[in-house]
């Protein structure tokens, strides 16, 4: 169930009520658990987290998890608990034994069979169909996986140990346990390890039996020297990563002298194109966790690509040979199986998967000059990427009307102007054109030029003197307003209009429940995502992104009820946004009258 990534809904802290709720359900599933046991698994104090997740299938699933490691989830209203559970309380579930082969299969997704189970001298554990049920490997207790019985014992028996044995929900090694802490399986030894036997009719062959125990010797050994105590999987993992070590220096070597060789032969199309393949490798290795996904495709590109571009380059899909975005991922995702790129909701494509065991991805060197500057950056603060806030800078676009004013400085219709240089060619033109009054300085004696450029027909007959803050506001109100924005590591971006401010606002949604709704954070460069999970973590509250209707690529934060004095408190400390950038801040909920 949880072999393919999955995607969270909410995560929120577990009320009282439901932690009661919560102890009684699994005090009814697993009556072998004493009050003291069931206890340290769910404590009364501590802080409990309720998180709703949906499997790749669409399976509502509920996780209840305690010092960020799942404890349970909750499936179909049936509680199982997780191998985090299970290692602490290995004699919880009845236990089939089984090889480590075995478990790399389970981790890929397939149920047990009964011809892959170890049957010790005492027989199969008893249980009746759909009963939970845990699988562990030979010579440790500690379980490896979760699941249900698909047959009972006596027609396990019936069937001559032939056919499937155990529906297996969870694992070792799968995304639920990926998102825990990660630790491996203590090493817990049988308590009775005399009298196994292993079932022979289906471990016919002598040469795959010969590889498990020299597998389990060779991690004995290791064990011994190195004075670790791991579990047998984690052994051979060990060996395994070694080599992968050793391959991958000898591929860096090799990736770097083919790339100093070629460089000098290739287009700009090319260039553009080899650099698009390594801000996307470095982001992935550098930049993009497990826990980040599933992650929205404008975002990977705008926070994550962009901050691993070289200095000195500029990174420009249109200059590829792929011209969009959607088209590059299709390819990585196509050609070289790297992601997995998925349309959670219509017209928002998010990456939902990606394969951190590929070789061009594992092989990948990160570039001295920018993993210096990522080594030396430090966190946020709030679990996300650290965020420098943009520049913002109202400019002025010179219009048709305005032309024959900023003639004499060459600035033609469309010519982006400072404020100041603005005031500046004014006044040039003025003195250049001796109109100042004589009388009093402070005003402008209006000429054919100006009465044209900055009077209405009404005032054409009244109007021959403006005064000098007059002349500047009109001229500057009669030019197409814009704005730059200055991103720290990429060009300016200037566009026409008024800069959108951040909105924010709060909707009714039923039975007098209220929400709060954040909206345009990504024309500040801001991650929804991060922002959801910063105030998630403030307010204790549920939070969703959804799409904005009529946008494209744009996506709206949702959190429960009135959260606008917490939102403008994360913009405007944490994030350093402007106060006169944020919309709606005076929608807050004001303190109540004292008694």
């Amino acid at each position: 169930m949880f072999a393919k990534p999955f995607r969270v809904k909410s995560n929120t802290a577990i009320k009282g009520s439901d932690r009661r709720k919560l102890k009684a359900d699994i005090s009814a599933a697993f009556p072998s658990l004493s009050a003291d046991e069931l206890s340290e698994l769910i404590p009364n104090k501590e802080e409990l987290t309720v998180v709703k997740i949906y499997a790749h299938k669409g399976d509502a699933v509920t996780l209840y998890v305690l010092h960020k490691n799942p404890q349970f989830f909750e499936l179909e209203k049936h509680v199982y608990p997780t191998v985090y559970a299970l290692w602490r309380y290995p004699a919880l579930l009845p236990t089939f034994k089984t090889w480590l082969p075995v478990l790399q299969k389970m981790i890929g997704g397939a149920d047990l069979m009964l011809p892959g189970v170890v049957v010790p001298s005492s027989g199969v554990p008893d249980v009746k169909r759909g009963d939970c049920c845990a699988v562990a490997l030979v010579n440790n207790r500690a379980p490896v996986a979760v699941g249900t019985a698909a047959v009972s014992r006596a027609e396990m028996h019936s069937s001559g140990m032939k056919g499937k044995g155990v529906c297996v929900l969870h694992t070792y090694m799968d995304n639920l346990w990926a998102f825990g802490d990660k630790s491996g399986p203590p090493s817990l030894p049988e308590v009775d390890s005399e009298g196994q036997g292993v079932n022979e009719e289906d471990y016919e062959e002598e040469e795959e039996e010969e590889e498990v125990e020299e597998t389990e010797e060779n991690c004995v050994e290791d064990e011994q020297n190195s004075g670790e105590t791991a579990t047998d999987q984690l052994c051979s993992g060990a060996g395994e990563l070694s080599l992968a070590e050793q391959e991958e220096e000898n591929g860096e070597r090799g990736n770097e002298e083919i790339q100093e060789d070629q460089e000098d032969q290739k287009s700009p199309q090319e260039i553009m194109d080899a650099l698009l393949v390594q801000c996307f490798l470095h982001a992935l290795k550098s930049k993009v966790k497990k826990s980040d996904l599933p992650l929205l495709t404008s975002t990977f590109l705008r926070i994550h690509m962009f901050s691993c571009c070289p200095s000195g380059k500029q990174l420009d899909i249109k200059k590829s040979s792929y011209k969009k975005l959607s088209k590059f991922l299709q390819s990585m995702q196509q050609q070289h199986n790297l992601i997995r790129v998925k349309e959670l909701t219509k017209g928002v494509e998010s990456i939902v998967e990606v394969d951190w065991k590929n070789p061009e991805l594992r092989f990948f060197s990160v570039p001295e000059e920018v993993d210096g500057e990522v080594a030396e950056a430090p966190h946020g603060g709030e679990g996300e990427t650290l965020y420098r806030p943009p520049e913002i800078t109202t400019l002025h676009s010179v219009t048709a009307r305005l032309e024959p004013l900023f003639l004499d400085e060459n600035k033609r219709k469309g010519t982006i102007l400072q404020p100041a240089e603005v005031r500046r060619i004014v006044t040039e033109y003025v003195k250049k054109n001796e109109l100042v009054n004589e009388n009093n300085k402070n005003y402008v004696t209006i000429n054919p030029t100006l009465c044209d450029c900055l009077l209405e027909k009404s005032e054409y007959q009244e109007v021959e003197f403006l005064k000098w803050d007059d002349l500047f506001s009109r001229t500057l109100g009669r030019m197409q307003e814009c704005y730059q924005l200055v991103i720290p590591g990429q060009r300016p971006i200037i566009k026409k209009g008024h800069i959108e401010p951040i909105d924010i606002s709060v909707a009714s949604r039923g039975s007098n429940k209220k929400v709060t709704i954040i909206k345009n954070l990504e024309v500040y460069q801001l991650d929804p995502a991060a922002v959801a999970t910063a105030l998630q973590r403030r307010v204790q509250a549920s939070s969703v992104l959804q799409p904005i209707p009529g946008t494209k690529d744009k996506v709206m934060v949702q959190i429960q009820g009135n959260q606008i004095h917490q939102v403008g408190c994360l913009l405007l400390d944490h994030y350093q946004i402007p106060r006169k950038f944020i919309q709606g801040l005076d929608k807050a909920v004001k303190g109540g009258k004292k008694k």
